[in-house]
């Protein structure tokens, strides 16, 4: 475990904030990121566990200490229907699909160029273009910082629904996410259902795992910029759930409306279009902007403070209530002093 002082963490999260902590440990073991943690919770210091960077909005100097989850390790079994994997926190989540991918073992490819770690991948239950962490994780191992236990969720136990799970929720101040258990069938079928992979699905021939994976590799990188290029976190905003009632005046006013049926009569309204459809791309709170690209995105053209985000990210929240009578929530956690607070807050 490699520690010392330091006055930066912008070269570790993807928006490229200039931000500072008290104290950076680098955890390289297990043992040295459960050991670390520990100390950190029994002296009652501020602890912000980093994986890949790509869920945080760096507000002002982290009194505390950050840690940067770095443990690797991939372990497979396997039985006559299905693929096991053990994966360590610190396992970069694009590394492991390909690493799937490479071994004859598809499944992730939906998730595929989606930012961080493996570690931070249950915490909100990642998703895109049709498939959700939720569907694959068979269990979550982590850390109890009060008893200084390592105990284990099912993967049906940790309360996922869209964005959400129980260590965003009961479990976010106590628990540190030590490996990740995947399940993955050996009778693999294409998910197809989503935007640009509907091509795919009109071919005469089958689609192989590494043709979803190439599309929708090609479909982000042509839709949201390169973190080392123009810093950013990837979507910043969810999509919003709405009754079907809300959806059909919406649909009165905006023929074009994109939403997405769900069960017990709701709808994924597709925030991207909402923040287009309101002009907001190009705005900007100082040097941060709604990316022109892709409405979902706020990047830093450079030297933007994390203030600069969260006021940016609030002044779309409220022309998109204004307009549409619909409240935006971020992805991204907002990190002060001392922890995760809210975007108002900050």
């Amino acid at each position: 475990m490699d520690s010392k002082n330091t006055d930066s963490l912008t070269q570790f999260n993807t928006l490229g904030l200039k931000a500072d902590c008290f104290r950076l440990v680098r955890a390289r073991q297990e043992a040295e990121l459960i050991a670390v943690c520990l100390q950190a919770f029994k002296q009652l210091e501020p602890l912000l566990l980093i994986g890949g960077g790509s869920n945080i909005v760096l507000t002002e100097t982290f009194q505390g200490t950050a840690v940067l989850v770095e443990t690797k390790g991939i372990e497979v079994s396997q039985d006559e229907k299905y693929y096991y994997l053990s994966v360590e926190a610190g396992e970069v989540w694009h590394d492991l699909i390909k690493f799937c991918l490479d071994n004859k073992m598809p499944g992730l490819e939906n998730l595929a160029l989606i930012p961080g770690s493996v570690g931070a991948a249950p915490i909100q239950n990642i998703g895109a273009y049709g498939a959700e962490l939720a569907q694959f994780c068979n269990w979550v191992e982590y850390l109890d910082l009060a008893s200084g236990e390592i105990k284990r969720l099912k993967g049906a136990e940790c309360e996922f629904a869209y964005r959400e799970s129980i260590f965003k929720n009961a479990l976010k101040h106590s628990a540190v996410i030590l490996r990740v258990g995947f399940v993955l069938s050996k009778a693999w079928q294409p998910n197809l259902s989503y935007g640009p992979l509907q091509a795919l699905s009109e071919r005469t021939q089958g689609v192989t795992p590494r043709e979803v994976f190439d599309c929708i590799c090609e479909t982000r990188m042509a839709k949201l910029p390169d973190p080392a290029v123009l810093g950013n976190v990837g979507s910043f905003f969810k999509n919003p759930v709405v009754s079907q009632q809300t959806f059909d005046a919406l649909k009165q006013q905006y023929a074009d409306i994109v939403g997405y049926a769900l069960e017990d009569s709701q709808v994924k309204l597709a925030a991207g279009w909402l923040i287009d459809r309101a002009g907001l791309k190009g705005q900007s709170v100082g040097n941060a902007v709604v990316h022109l690209k892709q409405a979902l995105v706020i990047v830093n053209r450079g030297g933007c403070s994390g203030q600069d985000v969260c006021d940016l990210a609030e002044l779309v929240i409220d022309r998109i209530f204004e307009q549409f009578g619909v409240r935006l929530e971020v992805e991204p956690r907002v990190i002060g002093a001392t922890g995760q607070k809210e975007l108002a807050d900050a």
